[in-house]
């Protein structure tokens, strides 16, 4: 049903019919009538994946993807360290009891925020090869090989994992190195319990990494059976390149021994790697993306990570709207969600790289004059044709796993970490005589202009492969302030959906006033840009939602699966800290 415009929204159009010489869109009222009842939700209903209460504590907390590394990662916080001494310590736990993603194989990304308020990013993302080329996965035809770019040695990029933790511990660290690497090395050579969805993913797996790792038996039981819940999984060889690490910092992985059985490896299977590669890789710290929110800041991951871009473009897109006053998930709301979406997922594939490499034009993609024009074709009578959208004109412009976690210390100092080997465990490459998993981040690159990866992405010549080049992510770790304090930490692994799984977790609760763990919970949905349809969970839209967006001609598809793995944290008004982390899977939190 139609209904008059308000003043505030008409307010807001002459806003923006005055900022872009290009028709504006036209703001009206939502046609939902649903609107989120805190209490209601609690009951689990009300299209929340389930009622899982949040974890608070007053002095320090850890969300991660598993709980032995939150366990880690509190007792370093009680041991005297700070958040990025958590942090460490939890990175390395990860390796070892979460394999999908957890590594020391690939890489990643951390935004860190001291108590004073002062913004860090460091990129330890992942490199190309010296030997690298930007037609190594085509064939003689020139059309893409299937698999080559995502199973098996050739797909490793040069990690960055280790480089990354060396060095935020360097600048930021407060206990002794070796005391942050023993959690990992004791979880390695003592064994810890495989969870339910563990035991699943490890068996369901086997065949491949039998299929790439002739005559290994790492991550398989004795009696080649299938694992079970409880059972537990000892890591002797990865307990030994932890030890080195502990006791020789960097050069414990990029150098001597475990240099030498990685670059032994990527011999066995033609991969590209060398012991150069590895002795030149660095990670990156880069100049934090911070943009204003309404009164609030958000503080995110610049390039070679595409998320804190898309974040707030997302963001800016929906700062002029009425979506509070529409509703949580109802039709108006969603449906400009999806046409953000849509035209971000756009700016990504056109503009987007690694700035070592690439000029990007990061100040206008997230200007709000540059994104006030990217609505002028958007009509609430139809759905817009994604064939029909492209990345935006800027004057001057030269043309699934992953896992998150986030840590508070006692002294307000914050931390966010997403970190992958890309697809769920990786290429499948185990380092003989290691024991860890490579990762397949090689696909991140656009392998082929216009020819999607393996979450459907599309890329350009700013994302081509290049010796030494870090691959574009969809990687969001984000900080948000309120008033200039300390608010949020948040973020997920999700591949392509990570953006709109952290751009939805921090609308939930800036603009429908969902707690931490309510905002975890709530069903989430994706659109980006190709292929042009809008996956959602089961249950995320209401029925008049649903018939809304279908007689607008958009193309909807209900997952069997779910979006994200969220881990955060938010500082609640008592000063206490909420940790909430995501239902759908093992993710813990935990404080003190």
């Amino acid at each position: 049903m139609n209904r008059s415009l308000s003043l505030v929204t008409v307010f807001l159009s002459v806003v923006l019919l005055t900022s872009s010489c290009r028709k504006p869109v036209s703001l009206r009222e939502g046609q939902g009538v649903y609107q989120y009842d805190s209490e209601k939700s609690r009951t689990g209903s009300d299209r929340f994946f389930s009622n899982k209460p949040g974890v608070i504590a007053s002095s320090g907390m850890v969300a991660s993807a598993h709980p032995e590394a939150s366990r880690v990662g509190v007792d370093i916080l009680k041991a005297g360290g700070n958040a990025v001494d958590a942090a460490v310590a939890v990175q390395f736990a990860l390796a070892v009891v979460y394999p999908v993603a957890g590594n020391i194989g690939g890489g990643g990304f951390m935004v860190y925020r001291d108590k004073a308020g002062t913004a860090y990013t460091l990129d330890f993302r992942e490199k190309a090869p010296a030997k690298a080329h930007k037609d190594m996965y085509l064939d003689a035809a020139g059309n893409v090989v299937p698999d080559l770019s995502t199973l098996g040695h050739l797909a490793v990029g040069v990690p960055g994992s280790v480089d990354g933790m060396v060095e935020a511990h360097r600048r930021f660290g407060k206990l002794p190195w070796t005391q942050l690497l023993q959690p990992a090395i004791d979880l390695a050579e003592k064994g810890f319990a495989l969870t339910t969805i563990q035991a699943a993913g490890l068996t369901s797996t086997l065949p491949l990494i039998r299929q790439v790792n002739p005559g290994k038996t790492y991550f398989q039981k004795a009696d080649t059976t299938a694992w079970q819940p409880g059972e537990q999984l000892v890591q002797k060889d990865l307990g030994a390149v932890l030890r080195r690490i502990q006791a020789q910092g960097r050069a414990g992985f990029y150098e001597g021994e475990t240099a030498r059985l990685l670059v032994a490896e990527m011999q066995r299977g033609r991969g590209l790697i060398t012991d150069e590669d590895l002795k030149n890789y660095r990670s990156a710290w880069r100049e934090p993306i911070v943009a204003p929110y309404k009164n609030y800041r958000i503080i995110t991951m610049p390039p070679t990570s595409s998320g804190g871009v898309a974040l707030v473009q997302l963001m800016r897109l929906m700062e002029p709207l009425p979506i509070r006053r529409w509703g949580w998930n109802t039709d108006s709301t969603v449906q400009v969600m999806i046409e953000a979406e849509r035209r971000v997922y756009a700016d990504r594939a056109k503009f987007l790289g690694d700035p070592d490499f690439v000029k990007m034009p990061v100040d206008q993609l997230t200007s709000r004059d540059y994104l006030t024009s990217r609505w002028a074709d958007f009509s609430y009578a139809k759905a817009t044709d994604s064939r029909q959208v492209k990345g935006g004109m800027i004057p001057g412009y030269e043309s699934m796993e992953t896992t998150h976690f986030s840590v508070v210390d006692k002294d307000g100092n914050a931390v966010s970490i997403t970190t992958t080997l890309n697809g769920g465990y990786g290429s499948k490459v185990v380092v003989g005589g290691a024991g860890f998993l490579l990762n397949n981040e090689m696909d991140d690159f656009s392998v082929k202009p216009g020819v999607p990866n393996m979450f459907g992405l599309i890329g350009n010549q700013a994302n081509a492969i290049a010796p030494g080049k870090r691959m574009l992510s969809s990687m969001t770790p984000t900080i948000v302030e309120k008033e200039g304090k300390l608010y949020m930490v948040v973020g997920t692994p999700g591949g392509s959906t990570i953006i709109t799984s952290v751009f939805q977790t921090i609308m939930n609760v800036l603009e429908h006033g969902m707690t931490m763990q309510e905002s975890v919970n709530a069903l989430k949905f994706h659109h980006q840009w190709l292929p042009d349809k809008t996956t959602f969970e089961s249950g995320a839209f209401s029925e008049q939602t649903l018939q809304y967006l279908q007689s607008r001609g958009y193309t909807l598809e209900r997952l069997t699966n779910s979006l994200g793995r969220m881990d955060c944290i938010m500082v609640r008004p008592d000063g206490t800290l909420e940790g909430a982390s995501d239902p759908r899977s093992d993710n813990t939190s935990m404080g003190y």
